[in-house]
């Protein structure tokens, strides 16, 4: 179901934005080792090209569902923000083991939190058409070059 989810979100994003998505681009680990490759071979590749995806990307749009952000999906948020690359969040489901919602480091590094693939798309086509106002906090935009806009997919 979720693999299932984050397809349907990649090509609601890919009306205005390339998008990399781990899942379908990246590879699977588990697929790897079925194919013979040791664990840790396969983790580091898995490792590897996810990074270079995220180096190569302007944004990170990273799925927040569920009573615990995955662990993974938290690397990359930190991995995006410390590179200084734009980092919205979609959170559909208000589970959260915190009483006062996201744990702080994950909240200050999103500059946007979406509550609907709807409203996550009008944020991303702002973006990419310069026209975001004031739901970014500090209204800054990412400046992006002629090409298409990259986005890396977290869920």
């Amino acid at each position: 179901m979720e693999r299932a989810f984050n397809a349907s979100l990649a090509r609601a994003i890919e009306q205005h934005m390339d998008v990399f998505l781990p899942q379908r681009d990246g590879g699977l680990m588990m697929e790897m080792v079925k194919s013979g490759v040791a664990p840790d071979e396969a983790a580091k590749r898995v490792f590897d090209i996810d990074r270079d995806a995220m180096e190569r990307s302007d944004v990170i749009v990273a799925v927040l569902d569920g009573a615990n952000i995955d662990e993974g999906v938290a690397f990359e948020i930190g991995f995006m923000f410390g590179i200084g690359k734009y980092c919205i969040g979609l959170q559909t489901d208000m589970r959260r083991v915190l009483p006062t919602g996201n744990n702080p480091m994950i909240g200050s590094a999103l500059r946007a939190i979406c509550n609907t693939t709807e409203m996550l798309v009008s944020v991303l086509a702002g973006l990419v058409e310069g026209k975001m106002g004031s739901r970014i906090s500090d209204g800054t935009i990412p400046r992006f070059a002629k090409s298409r806009p990259r986005t890396f997919g977290a869920g």
